[in-house]
């Protein structure tokens, strides 16, 4: 029997003068009048973090945002956590490189290309793309492949409800995501000794894109995106590992026949393409059994068990029916 995905307002997860003093910041923001500091479970450490650079469409539409009945109710990954270790090696390797490399990064304006089997193709200011669409805020569980974990609070919409836009073909079986390419602002794009290919390119089938669970995400913690979290906008694909999530998207293409992945192309054996989160099948060189949910500290590592499909197995595993995970990891 499956069960109901948790039904909980932003409020019952977190401490209500929090909640109340970010709604606070996001009405702030949205009419141009300042930001007002929230603190508390957010762990938003100064006004600094909390500065938004995002237009005023794009606050107005963060600001109308609606809890989501997808959300966890774990506790929240604190703020600094979830803006200051990340993996985006367009910026560096390290997991600090992201916040400190990419202050120079330009969000603004930006647009999308959708291209392939589809009715509506073309270029699309981002305004555009998303005009229209209501915004929830879904707390979800975030897995690396590296085996740490966080519990973020994620502003996006339904992905279906973008696609749905351009009217997918039939004959569309994948849809397939493309990081902007900019070398000139992403540091680690021009590196010398490159771990892997720009432009970062990932893939998900028609049916993983149209799930309910999948998310566009616009923004984190009550803001829009920083620069280190995929500004402006990232695929959230929450029951499989997190390099799935693709960030800072600006291309879009229904393709028939399913192209590699970048870390498919750089390394086949550790990376498979449908990355699902699976405490049974190890990575090459380490166990996915645990995961290090952080914040953690040298002598407390807060390890955890993993669970299948990254707890969203009730949701999701009909998905893939008749697949050996084993294999098709």
């Amino acid at each position: 029997m499956k069960t109901q995905p948790t039904k909980l307002t932003e409020a019952a997860v977190t401490p209500e003068a929090v909640y109340l003093n970010r709604r606070q910041y996001l009405k702030a923001s949205a009419l141009g009048l300042g930001a007002a500091a929230f603190s508390g479970a957010s762990q938003a450490a100064d006004d600094g973090q909390l500065s938004d650079p995002a237009p005023l469409w794009m606050k107005t539409q963060l600001n109308e945002s609606t809890a989501s009945p997808f959300s966890t109710n774990e506790a929240l990954t604190p703020y600094e956590y979830v803006t200051g270790y990340n993996n985006f090696y367009e910026f560096g390797t390290d997991k600090s490189d992201p916040e400190k490399y990419g202050q120079g990064f330009e969000p603004h304006p930006w647009s999308v290309m959708v291209s392939g089997a589809a009715e509506k193709t073309g270029t699309f200011d981002l305004e555009d793309v998303l005009k229209g669409l209501s915004v929830e805020e879904r707390i979800y569980r975030l897995r690396c492949v590296e085996a740490w974990s966080m519990v973020i609070p994620w502003l996006g919409v339904p992905l279906s409800s973008i696609l749905a836009r351009y009217r997918p073909l039939s004959r569309a079986k994948y849809v397939v995501f493309e990081t902007v390419y900019r070398p000139e602002q992403m540091p680690g794009q021009r590196a010398f000794f490159n771990a892997i290919d720009y432009p970062y390119v990932e893939v998900l089938r028609i049916d993983e894109a149209m799930h309910p669970l999948t998310l566009m995400a616009v923004g984190v913690y009550g803001r829009s995106l920083p620069n280190q979290n995929g500004a402006p906008l990232r695929l959230v694909v929450p029951w499989k590992y997190g390099f799935k999530s693709i960030k800072s998207i600006q291309k879009i293409s229904f393709v028939e026949q399913r192209p590699k992945t970048t870390w498919e192309r750089a390394n086949p054996r550790e990376y498979g393409f449908f990355a699902n989160v699976n405490p049974k099948v190890s990575h090459p060189r380490w166990s996915q059994a645990e995961e290090r949910r952080l914040p953690g500290s040298l002598f407390s590592a807060n390890r955890i068990p993993t669970k299948m499909f990254n707890g969203y197995a009730n949701e999701v595993a009909s998905l893939y029916q008749g697949l050996d995970l084993s294999v098709y990891y």
